[in-house]
């Protein structure tokens, strides 16, 4: 009977070890699945301070009120909390690459966003390769960003160079004009010449002089004077930050030399300068009033709720569509973060905007978009020349060149 009570006791251990070690491996395999569902960690690069702080201000409201439209407000996609983190390059690149460091070893983020400057965002690139983290450019705009220095971590849904040269150039270039550029000396104005030298030169105009000033300067007298010189019939102008040459245009009466001014149209902060151009035909990335859209609708009307009646600047729908752009991608992968599935997924994916359908193209992930022909225009109760739409130029027209290896 002893033996048999025994065996009867240890047949009851031993399922209950079976019962537990079956407990156990649910746990083990529900806490696998918990860990799945860790928060989503994007790291938002964006100049809080510098030449670009503008910039940096517009996308990150930008990318906040993208979150909230794509999740419905909830921050939340296939089951994962969003969290993100802003880091302020300072609108240098070294800065920008310790903090894109830090953002991906001690933070561990699945996705990185930005940066307000080309610089920045090009030194930034090789760690989005090393770390194999998918890399949302938005805003900067240089040509090599995807082109020259692109990696299959990259995609922008910021326009390029290019997209902006075929809409500057549609606007002034044809056969017999001659047109003198100014940017600034550094990637971004050196990428935006070439690809507006390129567009107009096929539409027949001719590129009499390139002038380049200093990123940080305050006075653009002798680069204006070089301008004058030239005696071109347009000329066509490529900036970006506080400091703009246009004081320095306008005191040296350029328009009454007989040539003729053109550019994008700026951030509202730029365009107040720009009085002395009022009737000037150009482009612009956006402005709150030219797209027709339920997103439009939507970003204007919550921006001014929630920042004291201020409307949407020219940067806040790009950090609108990076989030955008994420969630769905996230949304297409139920979830998933691996690089790999995120590049298959997000290759070819459209997904709407503010400024209407974007694309992301195959081949060099470049966002294709809308951009819009205007005229600036005085309009009565408004402190600054308005840009008027002419014309939306579709993502079709203003489709760049395939510029990567």
């Amino acid at each position: 009977m002893k033996t048999l009570k025994h065996r009867f006791v240890m047949v009851i251990v031993l399922f209950v070890m079976v019962i537990a070690s079956a407990c156990s491996s649910e746990k083990t395999e529900g806490n696998e699945n918990n860990s799945n569902q860790e928060a989503i960690k994007i790291g938002v690069l964006a100049s809080r301070t510098g030449a670009l702080e503008s910039y940096g201000e517009q996308t990150v409201r930008g990318f906040e009120l993208g979150l909230d439209y794509a999740t419905g407000g909830t921050r939340t996609v296939a089951g994962r909390k969003i969290e993100y983190i802003v880091e302020d390059t300072e609108t240098k690149p070294e800065v920008a690459v310790q903090k894109a460091t830090k953002l991906l070893e001690e933070d561990g983020v699945d996705f990185l966003v930005g940066s307000s400057s080309s610089g920045d965002t090009l030194a930034v690139l090789p760690l989005a390769e090393e770390y194999e983290t998918i890399m949302v450019v938005e805003p900067a705009v240089a040509d090599s960003i995807t082109g020259s220095e692109f990696n299959p971590y990259i995609f922008r849904t910021a326009r390029n160079s290019s997209q902006d040269a075929v809409a500057g150039a549609a606007a002034i270039a044809e056969k017999g004009v001659k047109i003198v550029t100014l940017a600034p000396d550094n990637s971004f104005g050196r990428d935006g010449v070439a690809a507006f030298k390129e567009s107009a030169v096929k539409l027949g105009a001719e590129i009499i002089h390139e002038e380049y000033a200093d990123p940080v300067a305050t006075d653009f007298t002798s680069n204006v004077q070089k301008v004058i010189d030239a005696k071109p019939d347009y000329l066509f102008v490529i900036w970006a930050g506080a400091n703009t040459p246009w004081n320095q245009i306008a005191d040296m009466k350029v328009q009454d030399k007989g040539i003729k001014i053109s550019t994008g149209a700026p951030d509202i902060a730029a365009l107040s300068t720009m009085e002395p151009l009022i009737g000037m035909e150009g482009f612009t990335v956006y402005y709150h009033q030219l797209p027709q859209n339920e997103v439009n609708d939507w970003l204007v009307a919550e921006h001014k709720k929630r920042f004291n009646g201020d409307v949407p600047d020219l940067f806040t729908p790009g950090g609108m569509s990076a989030a955008i752009a994420i969630v769905e991608a996230v949304k297409k992968t139920e979830g998933n973060t691996d690089s790999a599935k995120l590049i298959e997924t997000m290759e070819g994916m459209s997904f709407e905007t503010a400024k209407g359908k974007m694309t992301f193209r195959k081949e060099d992930h470049q966002a294709l978009q809308t951009l819009y022909a205007i005229k600036l225009e005085k309009k009565e109760g408004v402190n600054y020349p308005v840009p008027v739409l002419i014309r939306e130029l579709t993502p079709e027209e203003t489709a760049p060149p395939i510029r990567n290896k």
